[in-house]
């Protein structure tokens, strides 16, 4: 069996990078599962441990970066982290799947560094800030100073988009998404 190729999406909170991504996953010829990350956040909703992410207590994911466990990690905020366990991608790239993963600007520069070629990275972004912070007020799951937190690190974040592969403006969905799906395509049949 040929292992997997890696995807990786990045972008600032409210972009429109988890639509973009559950749409590839729509297309079952591409053979794409996510990387299930783990972080140290509570589970939200409906959300289950080893389905939408490995729930760590802090203590647990400083232990696991103690042991060099993680591709990559952040403490996005105190005691907020993130990170990729490298067991969980190996075992998914050799069961042949293209792993995707959705994970913060930061993270997606350290995967790429780690995969190099066998990973294509993509930065998807609003079309400007004032749309950016549209979408975070319509979304209505954000206090307003925690709106004003993600506008800083966006405007931040920004700043990275060059060293992905690939920009995305997600300024209207449909051709955002036509656009990643043909991009994605190509790369997975090279």
């Amino acid at each position: 069996m040929k292992p997997g190729k890696l995807l990786i999406f990045s972008a600032p909170s409210g972009s429109g990078k988890s639509t973009i991504v559950n749409y590839l996953l729509q297309h079952p010829e591409l053979n794409l599962s996510f990387s299930i990350s783990a972080t140290s956040r509570a589970p939200r909703g409906t959300e289950q441990n080893g389905v939408e992410y490995f729930f760590l207590t802090p203590e647990e994911f400083k232990e696991r970066i103690a042991n060099d466990e993680f591709i990559e990690y952040e403490e996005v905020y105190k005691d907020r982290f993130y990170g990729t366990l490298k067991s969980q991608v190996e075992r998914q790239l050799e069961e042949g799947q293209n792993v995707v993963f959705d994970v913060d600007v930061k993270g997606g520069i350290n995967i790429k560094k780690f995969y190099g070629e066998r990973a294509l990275s993509f930065f998807i972004q609003a079309p400007s800030i004032e749309e950016l912070r549209r979408r975070l007020e319509k979304r209505g799951t954000d206090a307003p100073e925690v709106i004003e937190e993600r506008i800083q690190k966006a405007s931040y974040e920004l700043t990275f988009a060059p060293q992905f592969d690939v920009v995305i403006v997600n300024d209207e969905l449909e051709r955002a998404e036509a656009e990643t799906l043909e991009r994605v395509t190509g790369f997975l049949n090279h």
